[in-house]
Parts: C-alpha cells; sequence; structure tokens
C-alpha cells in the first residue's frame, strides 16, 4: 500500500487555502499577493509550524505578508479559515473553487518531498541511485536552456546521463521541433557527446503528443530516429468520458518508451485523462513501456496511489522532472519522492539503469 510521509500537511492545507482566497479576491494586486503567498508555502522546505516562534508568532516567510500570516495562524489554531471560507462563500466564483477543490489530491508540497527522501530504508530507492532524468525541454522548443547548460548542471547533480526532450511538431503551442530542426539538434548533442566523453552521455529524445486516436503525432520512421520517446497527452485532459483505448493504443505503439505524465492532470485545474488504469498499466507492462511519474510540483503525475497499482501490473518506471530551465531539474526530487512513496523496487526504475541497459531496453522497443 503507498504510504504518505505525513497524512497532516499543514502546508498543503495553507496553500490550498490562500489559493483559494486568491480566486476569491477582486482586486488583481490582491490575487496575486495571496497567489504568491500560496506558492510560498507550498515550496518550504519544512513545515509551516517550524517558523512559530514563542509568543505564537510566525517567523517572517518571503512573499508572506499579514493577511496570509492570519490565514496560517488560523489553520494552525484550528485546521481551518474561517478567513477564507467566509470570503470564498461571498465570492461570485465560489463553485470553480469548490471544482478546484477536487483536483488537488495526492499532491507532495516541497516538505513533504523532503520528509520522503529522508526517510532511511534499503528497500527504497534513493537519490544516490538515481543515474538521469529523461524528460526535459530546451531552447529548441518552451525550453529556457542550451544544451550545453542542461549537459552542466546534470553533471553537477551527480548524473551520468540525462535525455533532451523537446516537443514534437504536432503540437506548435509548446513550439514543437520540425524534423529539420531535430537533425540539426541531432548534431549539437553528437558534439557535445563527443565534448563529455566519459563524463556524460546526452541522449536524442523527444515529447510526442499523443492523439485523441491515440497514436503519436509523429511518423514510424521519425520514431526511429530518436533514441528515447516520451509519449504524454496534451488535449482532451477535461473530458469526463472514458479514454482507456486512447491510452492503450499510445503504449502499445512501436517506437514509443514512457507514457509521459498519463493523465495530463494539473493542481486544482483539471482532473486530467479518465481511463481503467490497470488496463493501461497491464498493456505497458506487456510490451515493456516505462509509466511516468512526472515531477513538476503542478503535474505529479502518476502520484504514489496511482504508481502503486501499475507496481502491482508489473510496470517499468521512469522519473522525471519535466524541466523547463536548470532550475526545475530538481523536480525529479518530486518524482522519486512518489516513487518511494509507492515502494517502487529501484531495479524496475529506467533511471537507475546504466547508460548500457537504458539504450539496448530502448533500442529494443524501437525495433
Amino acid at each position: 500500500m503507498p504510504r504518505r510521509s505525513d497524512t497532516n500537511d499543514i502546508n498543503g492545507i495553507v496553500s490550498a487555502l490562500l489559493s483559494d482566497m486568491a480566486a476569491a479576491q477582486t482586486s488583481q494586486q490582491r490575487r496575486w499577493g495571496y497567489g504568491r503567498a500560496a506558492a510560498a508555502i507550498w515550496e518550504l522546505d519544512e513545515p509551516v509550524q517550524a517558523y512559530l516562534q514563542k509568543d505564537g508568532t510566525l517567523r517572517k516567510i518571503r512573499n508572506v505578508g499579514p493577511s496570509s500570516a492570519k490565514v496560517i495562524g488560523e489553520v494552525l489554531a484550528t485546521g481551518g479559515s474561517p478567513t477564507v471560507e467566509q470570503a470564498v462563500a461571498a465570492s461570485s466564483r465560489r463553485a470553480e473553487v469548490e471544482k478546484s477543490r477536487t483536483w488537488r489530491a495526492n499532491f507532495l508540497t516541497r516538505s513533504q518531498v523532503r520528509a520522503a527522501l529522508r526517510e532511511s530504508s534499503p528497500k527504497l530507492v534513493s537519490r544516490s541511485a538515481y543515474r538521469g532524468d529523461l524528460q526535459m525541454h530546451s531552447v529548441w522548443s518552451d525550453g529556457s536552456e542550451t544544451l550545453e547548460a542542461i549537459v552542466k548542471t546534470a553533471i553537477g547533480r551527480g548524473y551520468q546521463y540525462s535525455a533532451v526532450t523537446d516537443h514534437s511538431y504536432g503540437l506548435p503551442i509548446a513550439r514543437g521541433v520540425s524534423m529539420a530542426s531535430i537533425a540539426e539538434q541531432h548534431a549539437e548533442i553528437d558534439r557535445l557527446n563527443e565534448k563529455y566523453l566519459g563524463r556524460f552521455r546526452l541522449i536524442k529524445g523527444i515529447e510526442a503528443n499523443i492523439s485523441e486516436d491515440g497514436t503519436p503525432d509523429m511518423k514510424p520512421e521519425e520514431l526511429r530516429r530518436l533514441e528515447i520517446v516520451v509519449a504524454a497527452p496534451h488535449a482532451a485532459l477535461r473530458l469526463a468520458a472514458d479514454q482507456t483505448e486512447r491510452m492503450v493504443r499510445a503504449v502499445s505503439t512501436p517506437g514509443v518508451h514512457i507514457l509521459g505524465h498519463p493523465r495530463g492532470r494539473k493542481y486544482g485545474s483539471r482532473p486530467g485523462v479518465s481511463a481503467d488504469w490497470p488496463r493501461v498499466f497491464a498493456e505497458a507492462a506487456r510490451h515493456q513501456v516505462a509509466i511516468e511519474i512526472d515531477g513538476d510540483p503542478s503535474r505529479q503525475d502518476v502520484d504514489y496511489e496511482l504508481a502503486s497499482r501499475a507496481v502491482d501490473a508489473g510496470c517499468l518506471f521512469a522519473l522525471d522532472s519535466d524541466a523547463h530551465s536548470v532550475r526545475e531539474l530538481r523536480y525529479a526530487e518530486t518524482a522519486i519522492a512518489h516513487a518511494r512513496l509507492a515502494g517502487i523496487p529501484a531495479e524496475r526504475i529506467i533511471n537507475c539503469w546504466s547508460v548500457e541497459q537504458l539504450l539496448e531496453w530502448a533500442a529494443q522497443r524501437s525495433a
């Protein structure tokens, strides 16, 4: 069974309430202020209780002003916030807030991630066993970093390899790369791999978009030009209709290695794809396609609870940051935390494999 590192996540409760408070504001400035405070609490390394002083007041937390501190005080005293509930009840956006609250299950705050990583157990995947990140984006699509900046930062994090997976051409909103641009990118990757030979391997990847019929938005011969293909849904993410067949077809497609952020959910914003996930996982296991745990704080997809079902199905896993800047490479830690809570064995996590084992497996999937 999945385990939470802290079943009473005060930071998560406070951050959610501050987000609700932001939504209830008519002033753009106040909406921005509460939103910024919500993000600050979410990113705290320790539970907010650690910021309480002997006189009962809070130590200064960056981007948290007196109004937000009042909400925090109410939560610490009672577990909820009358101030927020009154504001939401009086708001014209009450229905939106109520719906948003249903889309926040099984998200870990930064303090919970750190707690999960600190837990000592030889049975759980460790940060030191993690050899490389297999989903990230560069200036070639919608990322902000050059390939060499990614390589240098990954080396600094102790990685042996990483895959750059810019968006495919079927997703123009994310500046998807053309096949001509992919050829140019591969030439640059070849130069970097020669420069860093023996120290680091940059893997030629792509994040292909899963069409509504379940097919990737690239031709089979184009997929074969990549070493790692992450296939992920980016549309039809708010439909209540079952999309099992779409996802089954995606994991059954030759050349697909990783089912990326499978639901496409977003914190408080959308529920993502609805499907018979045990059936999808069974097909993924049969085809040896890895299920991704995307560590982007707003995604965390799949989460530890759903991941435990994929463990039971015999799936492989990929734990990735989905970084769009080098600062976001730390999001891989969120993915690792979910994997630890789900009890995923390290040998079933492809990021823990040697680059030789990883590329051999990938080549077999592409054959």
